[in-house]
Parts: C-alpha cells; sequence; structure tokens
C-alpha cells in the first residue's frame, strides 16, 4: 500500500512540475527570421507566457509592434499589426514548438495575402 502510495505521489509531482515548465515554456527573448514573398526579415521577440496566454513585443529595423498570443499544447500563434510600404497590415504567425529553444511555421501578412515562413531560436 505504501508503495503505491509513494508511486501515485512522485507520479504527480512529475506531472506537475512538467505542467509547470510548460505553461511558461516560451517566455523569454526569440530570435525570428522570416521569409515571404522574396523578402527575408529578421527580428528579435521577447514573450511572456502565463498558461495559453501569449504577450510581448518584437523588434526590427522598422521598429517594435506588441504582440498577442495563445500556446496550446506544442501549437503556438501569436500576432501583430505593423506599419508597411502599403499601410498598417496584421501578421499571423502559426508554429509548432519543436523543442525548448526552436520553433517553426507559417507567417501570413493578412491585407496582402501574402504567405511564408518562420524559424525562431531562443536567443542567449
Amino acid at each position: 500500500m505504501m508503495k503505491n502510495l509513494t508511486f501515485s505521489f512522485l507520479a504527480l509531482v512529475t506531472a506537475a512540475v512538467a505542467y509547470a515548465a510548460d505553461a511558461e515554456g516560451l517566455s523569454g527573448k526569440w530570435s525570428v527570421h522570416t521569409s515571404a514573398a522574396g523578402r527575408e526579415n529578421d527580428q528579435t521577440c521577447e514573450f511572456a507566457q502565463k498558461g495559453a496566454d501569449l504577450t510581448g513585443n518584437c523588434k526590427s529595423q522598422r521598429g517594435t509592434v506588441n504582440v498577442t498570443g495563445k500556446v496550446d499544447g506544442k501549437k503556438v500563434t501569436w500576432t501583430y499589426k505593423s506599419e508597411s510600404e502599403g499601410g498598417m497590415v496584421t501578421v499571423v504567425f502559426n508554429g509548432t514548438s519543436e523543442s525548448a529553444t526552436k520553433m517553426s511555421g507559417t507567417v501570413l501578412a493578412v491585407e496582402y495575402s501574402v504567405e511564408g515562413e518562420f524559424s525562431a531560436t531562443r536567443a542567449n
């Protein structure tokens, strides 16, 4: 009986620690590279994850934008509005967290229907 209780307790603690690590897993600085419509862009994003919510900002040569998004398991999405040559554009990232230091997926400039790819690595 004691052995089963100890095993159950350890399983519960392990699950709780794993959940706590995943709950804030994307928080921190990320180097994000995008490629869309023949254009390459690099930016540094600083994310704060609280549960399923993702907030923060991304900085590039064009300035700093505020980010909002969601995390669902390994799936991650974030969105921001930015100034472009043609006016304001909504940029949507849909990706997968491949590890604690890497994610990748698609990026869409909504108003122009331009889709590309992104890759991101955790910055030091």
